[in-house]
């Protein structure tokens, strides 16, 4: 069933945006698997507008500014690149910056452009049991310091990188308070299949992670979430500044979801 976006644009998505993949999976999509990449693919589309703007995005060959959006939707500055940013978060869209000829030292301006315009959406939150496994025999022969330190380092590596192609001119230049930059991270985080939010407990900021895609080998080698409080400091890190975050609930510890506290 179709809705209109504030332009009076139709703003259902596609046939093929949702299609899925006609491959055989490689393994079982289980239950939170399915739950995990819902909630990505609805923080991404949910909003019938931000379906308008991805669809509008992908059709425009050099890609769009924020501006441009807000024209075209009839919506402020601000909204259009609070959707873009979403759709970004996602892996959706890539994020180019750019100076105008002729223009002074104010901002770049950024350009959005559909990392794929072709893709179909599958079930992306699936992992590979070969490499998890072989990831759970090589930790048991380092000591549980050198596995923790080393899980870390690699989980902060990969959350710079993710902030990077996430926010890219902006990651060194953009002021961020702490709680949207955690809100960035969430976003990032759901959409590689965390199904994490951002809240406020006992006033203490944290990120809560409904989903654990390593699945059964946190469970078997809890120093795996290393990983993930190394991704949320890598991330916070480049969208922020230097943080301390600590794990203060997780499944290996007998909890029902993980998070990070800030």
């Amino acid at each position: 069933m179709s809705r209109k976006a504030p332009n009076g644009t139709k703003s259902s998505v596609s046939a093929d945006l949702f299609s899925s993949s006609t491959r055989e999976p490689t393994s079982p999509l289980t239950n939170s698997d399915f739950t995990a990449t819902v909630s990505a693919i609805t923080s991404a589309f949910g909003d019938p507008t931000r379906r308008a703007i991805y669809l509008f995005t992908r059709e425009a060959l050099n890609g769009v500014t924020a501006s441009e959006v807000s024209k075209k939707f009839s919506v402020h500055p601000n909204v259009a690149r609070h959707h873009l940013d979403k759709l970004a978060a996602g892996g959706y869209l890539e994020v180019e910056i750019s100076r105008q000829n002729g223009a002074g030292a104010g901002r770049p301006s950024k350009h959005y452009k559909a990392t794929n315009p072709n893709q179909s959406l599958e079930f992306p939150v699936r992992s590979d049991d070969l490499v998890l496994s072989l990831l759970g025999k090589a930790l048991t022969l380092l000591s549980p310091q050198e596995a923790t330190i080393m899980a870390e380092e690699v989980g902060q590596q990969y959350g710079q990188a993710m902030a990077s192609g996430l926010t890219g001119y902006d990651a060194a230049t953009s002021q961020r308070s702490l709680r949207s930059a955690m809100q960035a991270v969430a976003d990032a985080l759901t959409a590689h299949g965390f199904a994490a939010h951002a809240d406020q407990r006992n006033n203490q900021l944290r990120i809560v992670n409904n989903h654990c895609p390593f699945g059964d080998l946190a469970i078997e080698h809890p120093v795996i979430c290393a990983v993930d409080r190394g991704m949320v400091k890598g991330m916070l890190t480049a969208l922020y500044g230097e943080t301390n975050p600590e794990l203060s609930s997780s499944l290996p510890m007998g909890d029902t979801f993980c998070a990070t506290t800030i």
